[in-house]
């Protein structure tokens, strides 16, 4: 049986050199920095803590850039951001117990926006594992346990020799479609141990492809291609998988309107006249997709919010490309395929016969048309005129990262968002606390470009401590503050079911005097001078803050 062995990891004669004098002085973490350098990391997020000083030593030895915020979700939402925009691999360093329990709900925002988040932890000494109480320093009986629910993959370590494999793993795991987090935890004793394992220098983790079987490929674009009313939902998985240029080209060669999902803004050219937009949270839209013959639904599981509160009941053929077997027809019967959505769309490209469909373009007007109207009658002219102003103030290729808040539950719905990749939030697990921190990451993705947060005061208050990291960074990011004095739409909901409030107002401090303190220009700003003063601090390098005092309101929801 022979082998091949070209695809291998080779060395270069000095590499070769290297491995039988490696330098003195490492330990375990410096194997950790050397795996990820390996791998193609450049930067890393997270926070020391007492066991993982074995990484955090070894990174003054390293090229990889380390930017530190305050709080362990925090960094969580930095590397979230990092791992979307960037499509690569965002490596967060973590300390055993509190710290890594405080990233969990980072993580599973990550799990449920298939971002690829590399969370490394350190652990009890090795002495401590296995379930005793020992009474260490953070110890857990089963960390891992409290991991395993949210993330991908866990990979464990036990000696040093096993951590490039572990990482390696990890790595891979999360690059594979779906992406999402994954789990590496190595014990102190391991990170602090010295070491004279040759340098890391040659890793390899191509993650593997997720390719659809070409007999549901040929049912799919047979079901397509004599459909009398094919429509497109787009969802997140076409944003991640980069595929919306052949999104655009499959709907175009099918004449079939398209609405994208709020995970998937972006995904289709909002103002293309096959377009939908993405008014998933209305009765007209909702209607107009049961009404299709035939619905393929693209990296989209058609959860909750996708569903109009699983009111939606489609009535024709569902064709559904999702990369997340659990997801295939979890909500409805469909023609699952399992794969990729830029393959299953390249795939499907090719195969389906165009078709022309002259009245496509007009039934997309009329069902807009409808929505309109219904909004117009609800007297929200304050609502839509702070969104134009974002929209109007923030440049075409910066992205922004959107708070649970009243502002973002209009965008998800309204917002155009010009490009894809470029709107994220913190929809998929919907936790407040993610629009700045995850702003952060995005900056330190791409520092030449400007990024917009938008929060409410109470999802701000999650956030506060990381204005400290923004200047230490310096990082071109702005942050819109919409403040209405308490969780808004927490304030909408309550008095809907039960008349009045409990537990939503709340006392904050002034915004502006705040930023300053920290070192960061602010200004309070009104509805009327949003545009001019957010342009402004767009504009303007460094972080900046812009606070909007307005009690913003949401439109009627149609699912009741």
């Amino acid at each position: 049986m022979s082998h091949d062995h070209d695809d291998r990891p080779q060395l270069t004669a000095a590499q070769a050199a290297a491995v039988l004098n490696p330098p003195p002085g490492r330990n375990g973490g410096d194997l950790v920095v050397e795996t990820l350098q390996g791998l193609g990391a450049t930067t890393v997020f997270g926070l020391p803590g007492q066991h993982a000083l074995g990484m955090f030593d070894a990174l003054r030895r390293s090229s990889l850039r380390y930017v530190g915020l305050r709080v362990e979700n925090n960094a969580g939402f930095a590397a979230d951001a990092y791992g979307r925009i960037t499509g690569e691999v965002a490596p967060l360093l973590l300390s055993t117990g509190p710290g890594a329990l405080t990233s969990l709900a980072a993580l599973q925002e990550a799990a449920a926006a298939s971002a690829p988040v590399l969370a490394i932890s350190s652990q009890i000494p090795t002495a401590g594992l296995g379930g005793g109480r020992h009474g260490y320093l953070h110890e857990l009986r089963d960390q891992q346990a409290s991991v395993r629910d949210i993330v991908k993959s866990v990979h464990t370590v036990r000696t040093a020799s096993q951590i490039p494999s572990a990482i390696a793993a990890a790595w891979e795991s999360a690059l594979t479609a779906p992406h999402g987090p994954v789990w590496v935890e190595i014990p102190q004793d391991v990170l602090l141990a010295e070491t004279t394992l040759p340098v890391v220098s040659a890793m390899d983790a191509t993650p593997r492809e997720l390719y659809p079987r070409p007999e549901l490929t040929i049912a799919a674009a047979h079901l397509l291609s004599k459909a009398e009313r094919p429509v497109i939902i787009a969802g997140g998985g076409v944003v991640r998988s980069d595929a919306s240029g052949k999104l655009r080209a499959l709907a175009e060669k099918l004449d079939a309107p398209v609405v994208t999902t709020f995970g998937g803004k972006g995904a289709f050219p909002w103002e293309h006249p096959l377009s939908l937009r993405s008014w998933l949270e209305d009765r007209h839209t909702t209607d107009f997709l049961e009404d299709a013959d035939v619905l393929l639904v693209v990296g989209s599981g058609l959860g909750e919010l996708s569903s109009n509160y699983h009111t939606f009941r489609p009535r024709g053929r569902v064709i559904q490309i999702e990369a997340d077997a659990g997801k295939l027809e979890s909500n409805h019967p469909a023609l699952g395929i399992h794969s990729d959505a830029r393959e299953a769309l390249a795939d499907l490209l090719e195969a389906v016969e165009r078709r022309e469909d002259a009245g496509a373009a007009e039934r997309v007007r009329t069902v807009l048309e409808k929505v309109r109207v219904r909004i117009e009658a609800q007297d929200l002219t304050l609502e839509q005129q702070v969104l134009a102003a974002v929209r109007e103030a923030l440049p075409d290729t910066a992205p922004s990262f959107w708070d649970m808040t009243i502002l973002a539950y209009w965008a998800w719905s309204a917002f155009d968002a010009r490009r894809p990749n470029t709107m994220h939030s913190a929809q998929g697990a919907g936790g407040l606390g993610y629009g700045f921190p995850a702003a952060i990451g995005a900056a330190a993705a791409d520092p030449t470009k400007p990024v917009l947060a938008v929060s409410g005061d109470g999802g701000a208050m999650y956030s506060i401590a990381e204005l400290a990291t923004a200047r230490q960074y310096d990082l071109p990011l702005t942050w819109l503050i919409v403040d209405d004095g308490g969780y808004g739409i927490l304030r909408e909901y309550m008095t809907g079911a039960f008349g009045e409030t409990t537990g939503t107002e709340l006392a904050r401090p002034d915004f502006v005097a705040l930023a300053e303190s920290f070192g960061v220009p602010a200004v309070r700003t009104s509805p009327e001078s949003l545009a001019a003063d957010l342009g402004k601090a767009l504009a303007a390098p460094g972080p900046s803050v812009v606070v909007l005092p307005a009690l913003l309101r949401m439109f009627e929801p149609t699912h009741l």
